[in-house]
């Protein structure tokens, strides 16, 4: 919405919740710019390819391509099993290489910008998410691998966000607050200004990691 909000024309991706995406268009195009949803498996070379063609044929250009296809999953390393693993691995680290590859004629024609979503956890080992951690953190290093592969036209960071709440805050999750040295839980919004950031602020700026947790990996 922050992109929207910024003058953007924003095209969004779903794979099976279509009624909710088409929700969130028409609250994007409350901000006088052209929105649209396109139904997109990113586990999927296929499907990705064709999502990327048709937002390129309808808005005639890509600027700016956002990874935040993501999944989590709490499991115990020692019983994650080998369909786990490699479910973790096809959304948060595939994707985004499928994605951006895609995507890459089309930024690098336009002189654009990749961001990616990461996460704390790809910077501090999490014991019970072991494989979110380790796919998170292959996701941070393929993200500098592009910076250097696709540079000079096209600049490739990354937002890891650490304990990110909306609206009430789950009294399991207390506990992250009172250990963030800013005394509260990410929003948000905390994620999309800083995506928003990457998107409009030095084109010069690349290969870099960014966390959005307000001090709790310290």
């Amino acid at each position: 919405m922050s992109l929207a909000a910024a003058g953007a024309d924003v095209a969004i991706s779903y794979r099976g919740s279509a009624a909710e995406a088409q929700a969130t268009v028409e609250a994007l195009r409350k901000h006088k710019v052209r929105a649209m949803a396109v139904q997109c498996d990113v586990r999927s070379q296929e499907s990705v390819a064709a999502a990327v063609a048709i937002v390129v044929e309808q808005f005639g250009r890509l600027d700016i391509l956002v990874n935040n296809a993501g999944i989590f999953e709490t499991a115990e390393l020692q019983s994650i099993t080998v369909a786990q693993w490699d479910n973790m691995f096809e959304t948060n680290t595939r994707g985004p290489f499928l994605v951006s590859q895609a995507a890459y004629p089309h930024l690098h024609k336009s002189q654009g910008r990749i961001i990616n979503i990461g996460s704390l956890g790809g910077l501090h080992p999490w014991a019970t998410h072991g494989h979110y951690c380790t796919s998170k953190a292959a996701l941070h290093m393929l993200t500098q691998t592009m910076a250097k592969a696709f540079a000079p036209e096209i600049s490739v960071n990354c937002v890891a966000p650490g304990m990110i709440v909306n609206g009430e805050v789950d009294p399991a999750y207390e506990h992250f607050a009172n250990k963030t040295p800013m005394q509260r839980n990410g929003t948000p919004n905390d994620v999309a200004e800083a995506v928003l950031f990457f998107a409009r602020g030095p084109h010069f700026i690349t290969g870099q990691i960014l966390a959005v947790d307000g001090g709790l990996g310290l």
